[in-house]
């Protein structure tokens, strides 16, 4: 069976074993898509380059629509990212979205969705980078399936040790502001892997369009944890 098949296999049968990423009540949160492809006329190059106005559209969407959290981004093909060189390659930029986005507030809590350890953190202090990011490390009868949380709060990487064990539901971090988080909009990117191909506190968040099928084998759809 492939780890895709594997995976949904284990979260049908064993849904007591699944945590929150964040706080959200079903019955009473909203959640906002976010449209960040060419899509989205709405948002220019000189919104984007400029953190403190990107912030801004974000949460006047998110108040105008009454809404606790922004959402989206997996497999999206992304022309935000052309304002940072980091994604930028000599035969192809980076364009499609590897992860899920959560967009909210800075200090926003962040959980661990299953029980595990901690396999690896670092700042990725770039422009346009994760910044502060935490990958976990879970077994699911046997599927090795790591969590990666990037643009997190400096001090959410105070006290972690490698191997260090979590419980699901145990909050491991807050969502980081707009100085320390990548020069972001505070958001949390979540992403799922099955393998780390040997990286540590950092793993591809954003691939090549051509690259697409392969990164699609070992980065599963984030939305099968988050059940929104």
């Amino acid at each position: 069976m492939d780890p895709h098949a594997r995976l949904k296999t284990y979260l049908q049968n064993n849904p007591a074993a699944i945590g929150k990423v964040v706080d959200y009540n079903a019955g009473t949160d909203r959640l906002f898509p976010l449209d960040f492809t060419a899509a989205n006329t709405e948002l220019n190059m000189a919104i984007i380059a400029d953190t403190q106005q990107f912030s801004d559209w974000v949460n006047e969407k998110l108040k105008a629509n009454d809404c606790r959290y922004g959402i989206g981004g997996y497999m999206e093909h992304r022309t935000i990212y052309a304002v940072s060189p980091h994604f930028d390659t000599e035969d192809e930029p980076r364009r499609l979205h590897l992860g899920v986005d959560i967009w909210g507030d800075a200090g926003t809590p962040i959980y661990a969705p299953f029980d595990g350890i901690v396999h690896s953190f670092q700042d990725n202090n770039n422009l346009g980078d994760y910044g502060p990011t935490i990958i976990l490390q879970h077994k699911l009868d046997g599927l090795a399936l790591y969590s990666l949380y990037g643009h997190l709060s400096r001090k959410s990487l105070n006290g972690l040790t490698i191997g260090m064990p979590v419980n699901k539901n145990q909050q491991i971090a807050t969502l980081g502001n707009n100085q320390e988080n990548g020069q972001w909009p505070p958001h949390l990117h979540f992403q799922l892997m099955y393998n780390m191909e040997g990286k540590h506190g950092d793993y591809p968040g954003v691939c090549k369009y051509s690259e697409k099928d392969r990164y699609q084998l070992n980065v599963p759809d984030p939305g099968l944890v988050l059940g929104f």
